[in-house]
């Protein structure tokens, strides 16, 4: 039987109104992702979306929002260590945690508190 999946296209990160800007700021400056455009006919939503590799991070806005804690993304980086100390110097915590085999890896958050971990295969 032939299976139905054949990848992500996309990610959804929940984020309180008006915070647009944070997310441009956090994802497009900070991490270095491509701001791409928002169809059309969901501009009037807000939010922004982002290029990540051949997926998409979409950024939605949510009325009554409460940051992910324990769910996330989990990005993987070319320069772990370059990446982990530019998060630093702008303020962002960061949580280690124990290597997976043949993966380094560390945690933060986002401007808005949801989860975000970070990772480098070796």
């Amino acid at each position: 039987m032939p299976e139905f999946l054949t990848g992500i296209d996309h990610i959804q990160i929940a984020a309180p109104p008006n915070s647009e800007e944070q997310a441009r700021k956090f994802y497009g400056e900070l991490l270095r992702m491509k701001e791409i455009p928002k169809p059309e006919n969901l501009q009037g939503r807000g939010g922004c979306w982002f290029q990540c590799g051949a997926q998409e991070v979409h950024i939605g806005i949510q009325a009554d929002f409460t940051p992910a804690k324990k769910a996330h993304p989990g990005f993987t980086v070319r320069a772990l260590e370059e990446l982990k100390s530019r998060l630093i110097a702008s303020g962002y915590p960061i949580t280690d945690e124990p290597p997976i085999a043949g993966r380094a890896r560390f945690f933060t958050n986002d401007p808005f508190g949801n989860r975000i971990e970070f990772l480098e295969f070796d």
